[in-house]
């Protein structure tokens, strides 16, 4: 009897502890698709802001455009890794 008792405590502490996991890993998942959706929308919009290349013609302006879309771009690189190992 005390083994059964156990037992059933053990399943409800295991029933909660992988509902508890899978709620944290669907909002993680949420996350990391809404950040993916961000990355992209940000290098899309600098690429509508630079489209006549003044900012990348420019000496200072240009080596800090081009950190930030390189930051983009890895950033997106990571994000796309993500989707495709999934």
């Amino acid at each position: 009897m005390i083994v059964e008792i156990v037992l059933g405590l053990f399943v409800l502490a295991e029933g909660y502890v992988i509902w508890n996991l899978n709620r944290k890993t669907e909002l993680l998942e949420t996350w990391v698709e809404n950040f993916s959706d961000k990355v992209t929308h940000v290098q899309q919009e600098l690429k509508v802001i630079d489209s006549t290349g003044h900012f990348e013609s420019d000496d200072e302006i240009g080596t800090i455009f081009d950190s930030i879309k390189e930051v983009i771009t890895e950033l997106n690189d990571l994000t796309e890794g993500e989707e495709v190992s999934e």
